[in-house]
């Protein structure tokens, strides 16, 4: 028996790198994508296709690349959607994933100018150019393109945060979505702006309280890791396609090397936290007990010189026995 055969039935693990990419971020498994969105935007728009956008790394500067989205995609119907899966905590989380989100905002304005550039040079003969992609057609697809405020009418914007962490700037809870909205009513101003946040700690459902197909696919992205098989009460199609997609035994050897290392440095990185957790922690103890031997010893002064006042001692030698003001000792 090889290798490959020892590793049947286990899946890769979504919150590594590759293993999200091998489930969600290839032709091949666009379509369970594309109902992971869906569940998610259930209710509220409707994807019937997307197209992965090209990997160029747009970073602003050398110390911002290769931190880009996981994920870039365009909808058929011209929504682009960010989706990534953060391991770890960072500083700034929220700050990053805002800026993510309105650069690729403003970059449909950039792109929209470039490519009328582009156009009006091949019209005029100066330059080869032409509409390379299908994010060119959308962008340039629009009435009145010359006027000045078609220049920015944007395309809605999703960003999809799933989150093996807990984010402190979050509530306590799995999921928080958030709009551009009145502060007063609620009521959303622009529908352009959509981030959804899912910390995937604060989910406790066990299979059997998963009643719904969103429930089941968090559940099984959470745990499908630790299975060497998939439960019987997943039945539907989508997760029959999972369970090919995702099975360490079906990886190319290529990607199974690739996922052995991206495997490592999640198991590193989880390490790394779970000691910094537990030093903070005994540090913390340690100066709560010191903090506490502290308090008692300040409690004892006050008591001793409670009992010193009560027989009639002198102020001045109660300062001197305790070390407390005048002040204090008037108080007592």
């Amino acid at each position: 028996m090889n290798d490959r055969n020892l590793s049947l039935g286990h899946f890769v693990n979504p919150f590594t790198d590759l293993g999200f990419k091998i489930i969600f971020g290839q032709p091949a498994s666009k379509d369970l994508l594309i109902t992971l969105l869906n569940e998610l935007l259930k209710n509220e728009h409707h994807i019937e296709n997307l197209t992965f956008l090209d990997k160029e790394n747009h970073s602003d500067s050398i110390d911002d690349a290769g931190i880009i989205y996981d994920l870039y995609c365009l909808t058929s119907t011209g929504e682009y959607i960010i989706v990534e899966m953060q391991n770890r905590a960072h500083s700034n989380f929220l700050d990053r994933t805002l800026f993510y989100m309105c650069r690729a905002i403003g970059r449909q304005v950039e792109n929209i100018r470039e490519k009328r550039k582009k156009e009006r040079e091949l019209k005029s003969g100066n330059e080869d150019g032409g509409l390379d992609t299908k994010e060119d057609v959308f962008l340039l697809n629009e009435p009145n393109a010359e006027t000045y405020g078609a220049r920015y009418k944007l395309s809605t914007v999703y960003g999809i945060f799933l989150m093996n962490f807990k984010e402190p700037g979050l509530e306590e809870k799995f999921r928080t979505d958030t709009v551009i909205a009145d502060r007063e009513n609620g009521k959303v101003v622009n529908t352009h702006f959509r981030q959804i946040f899912l910390q995937f700690p604060y989910f406790t459902k066990e299979l059997g309280e998963c009643e719904t197909l969103y429930d089941k696919l968090i559940y099984t992205l959470k745990n499908m890791q630790h299975w060497n098989r998939m439960p019987e009460a997943l039945k539907e199609q989508v997760f029959n396609r999972l369970n090919e997609l995702a099975a360490v035994a079906n990886l190319s050897m290529e990607d199974r090397i690739a996922y052995d290392k991206a495997l490592d440095r999640y198991r590193v990185s989880r390490i790394v936290e779970e000691d910094a957790r537990e030093a903070g922690w005994k540090k913390g103890l340690a100066e709560g007990r010191a903090e506490g031997r502290a308090e008692g010893r300040a409690e004892e002064k006050i008591n001793n010189a409670r009992g010193m006042k009560r027989i009639g001692i002198p102020v001045e030698q109660i300062v001197k026995v305790t070390g407390l003001t005048e002040a204090e000792i008037e108080d007592l």
